[in-house]
């Protein structure tokens, strides 16, 4: 459903930055921005290049400081960290490959399996959603987390127990990262309630239940929850600091940083440091191209991640662009050593997937292009 309703296209788009070095060697970073807005991902990575032309990688917090302060003013958070975020993807790229690592590596980690929960749900009906259930347990995962509103109890009802069934735990994106005005706490605590009450099972997670405009309220979200279900967010967060912040007062039980966004690999390792004093656990969010899902697995590796997210959507340049293919065994990922984070951009890829202008994602849609509710038997 979220393709029909907010890709009409049926594209998306993927922005990245590559940094090419002097001695020849080239990185490749991803700002998930270009997804929604990719001419402002274009200008805002225009006004950091002169900071980057000519710039020491290897004196890596000075250069992210600088381009920290030609966008401090006007976009501490937000927009231009998605940019910044892409930079310091890429010099991770650079740095590994001319040490001839992998980024993991690079940061001290070892190359282990990364166990997955599988991130989809988004099927419309009976039978598409049992298909997506049957490539889930082929897989061996043992989470699927679906998307539903407070209005799709059905939806939530009839995954939990034909999950169940199979071996397989429910998690719940409740998307209102695109609501605004935000559902209520109560909204979310009735939803998970009734998921419990009528088939005896209750989501193992709970994410992003509350829009932009009620964040405030995911303390006494989780004080709620606590024992039934965990509270997960932070995709949408810009910065560590406010990350940071939020985690310090009790927002989540699950942080989900997403290297893309937040300010880069160095960002979302800093998570996941902050996190060992805290009974909070860190999923990456990783549902943008195969430069930020590398970026998050690599962090993730580095760090020890109890879970990570697999999107279950098909995304060809996901594939294309990686060095060793995918390798997904017993509900769990295996990385190459491939140096690097274990990317290739070639000439022949990027006339295989060019750009399209019109491929917008659209948070904002109109009533009318939401398919019709199904039934849930």
């Amino acid at each position: 459903m979220e393709a029909r309703v907010h890709l009409p296209t049926g594209y998306r788009t993927c922005g990245m930055v590559e940094l090419a070095l002097d001695d020849g060697t080239t990185g490749i970073g991803e700002g998930y921005l270009a997804v929604f807005a990719p001419q402002v991902f274009v200008d805002i990575v225009k006004i950091l290049e002169p900071y980057l032309i000519g710039a020491d990688v290897d004196d890596h917090d000075a250069l992210m400081q600088k381009l920290a302060t030609a966008t401090g003013y006007w976009s501490l958070q937000g927009a231009a960290q998605h940019a910044i975020s892409a930079v310091d993807i890429a010099l991770y790229d650079c740095r590994a490959k001319r040490a001839d690592l992998p980024v993991y590596a690079l940061l001290g980690g070892k190359c282990e399996p990364l166990r997955l929960y599988a991130s989809g749900g988004d099927a419309l009906g009976v039978g598409p959603m049992a298909a997506e259930l049957d490539e889930v347990e082929r897989l061996g995962i043992n989470t699927l987390k679906i998307r539903a509103r407070k209005d799709n109890l059905d939806k939530a009802v009839w995954c939990a127990r034909r999950g169940a069934e199979r071996g397989i735990d429910l998690a719940v994106d409740m998307t209102q990262n695109m609501a605004i005005t935000s559902q209520t706490i109560d909204d979310a605590v009735s939803f998970v309630t009734s998921v419990h009450e009528q088939c005896g099972l209750a989501p193992v997670f709970l994410e992003e239940a509350l829009g932009p405009d009620a964040t405030s309220g995911f303390p006494e979200l989780c004080h709620q929850l606590d024992g039934i279900s965990k509270v997960a967010g932070g995709e949408i967060v810009t910065t560590a600091r406010e990350m940071v912040t939020r985690i310090d007062a009790g927002y989540y039980g699950i942080a989900q940083p997403d290297a893309t966004v937040i300010g880069g690999i160095t960002a979302t390792v800093e998570i996941f440091d902050h996190c060992r004093s805290h009974p909070t656990d860190v999923y990456v969010h990783c549902w943008g191209g195969p430069v930020g899902m590398m970026a998050n697995y690599h962090a993730a590796l580095a760090r020890g991640g109890p879970l990570v997210e697999w999107p279950m959507t098909n995304f060809d340049l996901r594939d294309a662009m990686v060095a060793a293919p995918w390798r997904v065994e017993g509900g769990e990922l295996h990385l190459s050593d491939v140096s690097g984070l274990g990317i290739e951009l070639t000439a022949e890829i990027e006339a295989s997937f060019p750009f399209r202008k019109e491929a917008l994602y659209r948070c904002a849609v109109d009533p009318a292009t939401i398919p019709t509710p199904v039934l849930w038997e």
